[in-house]
């Protein structure tokens, strides 16, 4: 019936651990899928957005080739400065991202400004922008790091290029400036979800744009951040998961190089937000599996009760049979033992005695036999009463234990006030060694007896050996060592006498 249970058992585990099994593969797979798609969502939307940014840059630059062909062709005069703004208020609505279009000389006085009117004494010579074109010849287009305008706080981003005078030196600059929160007003009509981010950043790591905007970001350099090292510096177009250095928030990045600018634009996609809809399907798989499990559960479990029930009686019988076992070791065990001194009693004395024996006989080895008889014991229980005697009887008993150590040495109370000791393999100087040291353990014991001329309880030990044939019969073994007992009190006890086992079997 047990084989039954485990067989029930191992095939409701079997379906268990499938089921479960089945249910994560399930779960994990889709967990990649949705990353995968989270992945491709973004790339995309990177793509959606550098396409974006660099319409914007071209734009930008095409308006301002234009404008510095004007200024080395006709000048930088008071009439060709306001042609040009002329110009440029009727072309700036064609490009609502632009915040403003300014000139500047080559000290960087404002010679004009699209969108305000020029401050007294406006100057930005110390822009990174006008530094940069004063000191490079190159009449490319540069797009500077974002910039708080001095004069209505906005943040912005320039692009800007040189213009030379007739000699071919540096005149000044045209910038055009592009307003942070025109970039953001697009980025934020595109779904990132509320830990969302899209950020545009030059290639050195120099932030320009972030949505949501923070302004504790602007111009913020992630150079030294890991994405940024790990995958920005070599790869023109990848995925990556990391938190945020900024909120702490772990996102999924999607990041793409701009083939023409130096440009990177990054999409980033909050990895719980992300994973939302996984979590709920995973859920629902979970309680679905689950359901399953329990049901399953529950019909194995009345298959194993119906099993224990035809079990129960047999399962109850094996234990009182245990059980009686149990007791009949104990019984035995008590059968062996002296209830009051807890030695081992006559009938085991009289057993391993045998035993030894032929053991003895059969390996021609020596067996010897310690008869041992507390002297003047009869005055003990006289003087101090019977209670006294046996706590005496029990105090000799624990000494004698104390004085073998070998395992197979018995100490046995042979009956009263008399105990003997079984040493198998053990000739008579060994035997004498062991009767030596019992009655220095006693001498140093001193337990008071009154009624002895010693003043305190003593013994009087026989000692007997015999090898091989002579332990045939072991009883001569036993009358040895009571001889040698009578010769020990004839010699006037508390101490001990060694009678040879063939003197006393007549041998």
């Amino acid at each position: 019936m047990k084989r039954d249970t485990r067989l029930v058992m191992l095939l409701l585990l079997v379906i268990g651990c499938s089921l479960t099994s089945l249910t994560i593969w399930k779960v994990l797979s889709s967990r990649e899928r949705a990353l995968a798609e989270v992945d491709v969502h973004g790339l995309n939307l990177t793509q959606a957005l550098t396409t974006y940014t660099e319409g914007i840059v071209r734009q930008s630059s095409l308006l301002l080739l234009g404008l510095v062909e004007r200024l080395e062709t006709e000048g930088s005069g008071p009439a060709q400065i306001e042609r040009i703004s002329t110009l440029i208020g009727r072309q700036q609505p064609l490009m609502p991202q632009l915040s403003g279009i300014t000139v500047y000389d080559h000290h960087g006085h404002w010679l004009m400004s699209s969108n305000r009117p020029i401050p007294v004494g406006a100057n930005s010579s110390d822009r990174a922008y006008f530094i940069h074109h004063r000191d490079d010849p190159s009449r490319e287009p540069f797009i500077g790091p974002p910039i708080q305008s001095r004069t209505n706080h906005e943040w912005v981003v320039t692009i800007s290029r040189r213009f030379n005078d007739a000699s071919g030196n540096f005149a000044g600059v045209v910038a055009v400036t592009l307003g942070v929160e025109n970039f953001l007003r697009v980025f934020g009509k595109l779904d990132v979800g509320q830990d969302g981010a899209i950020g545009l950043s030059y290639t050195d790591g120099t932030l320009l744009v972030r949505y949501p905007f923070r302004e504790q970001d602007m111009g913020r350099n992630f150079s030294k951040s890991p994405i940024y090292a790990k995958y920005l510096v070599d790869q023109p177009v990848g995925t990556a998961a990391y938190t945020s250095s900024l909120d702490g928030v772990e996102r999924l990045y999607a990041f793409r190089k701009s083939e023409t600018l130096p440009l990177i634009t990054t999409v980033a996609l909050g990895k719980r937000e992300a994973l939302a809809a996984w979590r709920i399907e995973a859920a629902l798989s979970a309680v679905v599996v689950a359901g399953l499990l329990g049901l399953t559960g529950v019909i194995g479990w009345f298959l194993i009760l119906d099993i224990r029930r035809r079990t129960a009686a047999e399962e109850a019988l094996h234990v009182a049979q245990q059980q009686l076992l149990d007791s009949n070791r104990q019984l035995a065990l008590l059968a062996k033992k002296d209830a009051l001194t807890g030695l081992a009693n006559r009938r085991c004395f009289d057993e391993t005695l045998a035993l030894e024996a032929r053991r003895a006989q059969r390996d021609g080895t020596s067996l010897a036999l310690l008869m041992i008889d507390i002297d003047y014991f009869k005055r003990f229980n006289d003087a101090c009463g019977h209670v006294a005697g046996d706590a005496c009887l029990q105090a000799v008993s624990t000494l004698l234990e104390g004085c073998v150590q070998r395992p197979s040495d018995l100490v046995a109370r042979y009956g009263g006030e008399e105990i003997a000791i079984i040493m198998p393999a053990t000739d008579i100087e060994g035997a004498t060694v062991v009767a030596e040291r019992i009655l220095a353990r006693l001498q140093q014991a001193n337990i008071p007896h009154s009624g002895s001329p010693f003043g305190r309880v003593s013994v009087s030990i026989g000692i007997a050996t015999g090898t091989g044939s002579r332990l045939e019969p072991v009883s001569g073994l036993i009358e040895a060592a009571d001889a040698a007992l009578y010769g020990a009190k004839a010699a006037g006890r508390n101490g001990f006498s060694r009678q040879p086992m063939d003197i006393a079997s007549g041998g």
